[in-house]
């Protein structure tokens, strides 16, 4: 099959290569699915580059978890009525070396979910690692309709869908920018009410926005923001953070503590296994009724995933997808 992979960890020029290589072949309670896209997301780049540290997990890595396509073949344990099945596939390279950017990946069958006709595949390839977050960042502590939740970064990836999520479920919507075009941006988009970060009564806008108080704050950068959650939580206000800018944050503890504030960090690789079925559930029924829209540049083809892996790595704000060759 066709592929691309490394053998190394390094810039994307240096390190990327597309070729041929074995198809694998799933095992008991495993699918093979036969790929027509794969996102690319900002782990993926790091773990190339060796993020944190990170060193090479095994010789050869087929990058990228996320993608869409339908099944081919099927392992032992696995009804063979699933073959033909149009699906997507999240955590295809979680822990194992063969991820979406080939003609074909391998994983146990529950990671690859059905795809109904109504949805777009190039929405669907890109719900895996930051719809399966947002959705445990909205929905970790249980639902939320009814509440005020606040989205830091709402026009990334995962704080563009936890917006839609808590929409989707009856939640009132805050969500956060750095400036006054990224604000006209996100009312485009359809979030409820937008505050701008920079704006000297930030602090207040939000307190004023949220009749009764911020019930749940998702974070995509702890540190930073973290006076400012303190500053418009309420008594038992939640903090659902899968990102920070400094690795040791400091907080202002004595004021979050009189607010009984719970600090959720989320790891996205390790949910459990039930978190991430409930989120596939949801994320695929609420894109089959149209509530879900993700802003994706036109796939490349897979032999210019270097130029995929950049686009990334630049900070692009449409999602980057690869067409997988027939």
């Amino acid at each position: 099959m066709i592929a691309a992979w490394y053998d190394s960890q390094g810039e994307a020029q240096d390190v990327l290569r597309v070729g041929e290589i074995p198809a694998p072949d799933p095992g008991p309670g495993e699918v093979r699915v036969r790929l027509l896209l794969s996102s690319v997301n900002p782990g993926d780049t790091k773990k190339r580059r060796g993020w944190l540290g990170s060193t090479m997990p095994y010789p050869r890595v087929v990058p990228h978890s996320d993608g869409a396509g339908y099944l081919d073949a099927v392992g032992e344990g696995v009804e063979r009525r699933r073959v033909g099945e149009r699906v997507w596939v999240f955590g295809a390279q979680s822990y194992r070396a063969s991820g979406t950017a080939a003609q074909c990946t391998v994983v146990p069958g529950w990671q690859a979910v059905a795809l109904p006709d109504s949805v777009d595949p190039n929405l669907a390839a890109c719900l895996g690692i930051p719809g399966i977050t947002a959705h445990r960042a909205v929905f970790g502590d249980g639902a939320v309709v009814g509440q005020t939740v606040l989205v830091h970064g709402v026009l990334g990836g995962v704080g563009s869908l936890a917006a839609q999520l808590a929409r989707w479920n009856g939640a009132t919507v805050i969500g956060t920018v750095r400036t006054e075009g990224d604000a006209d941006l996100a009312r485009a988009h359809g979030t409820d009410h937008v505050v701008v970060l920079s704006d000297d009564e930030a602090v207040t806008q939000a307190r004023d926005l949220a009749v009764g108080g911020v019930d749940r704050i998702i974070e995509v950068s702890f540190s930073e923001n973290v006076e400012f959650d303190a500053a418009i939580g309420k008594n038992n206000t939640v903090i659902a953070a899968y990102g920070t800018r400094e690795d040791r944050p400091s907080l202002p503890f004595w004021p979050m503590l009189f607010d009984n504030i719970t600090i959720r960090l989320l790891g996205s690789d390790d949910f459990s296994r039930e978190a991430k079925l409930a989120a596939a559930a949801d994320l695929t029924a609420a894109a089959s009724t149209g509530a879900l829209s993700i802003a994706v540049s036109d796939p490349l083809p897979l032999d210019r995933i270097t130029d995929a892996h950049d686009r990334v790595d630049a900070g692009t704000r449409t999602r980057v997808l690869l067409q997988i060759p027939e």
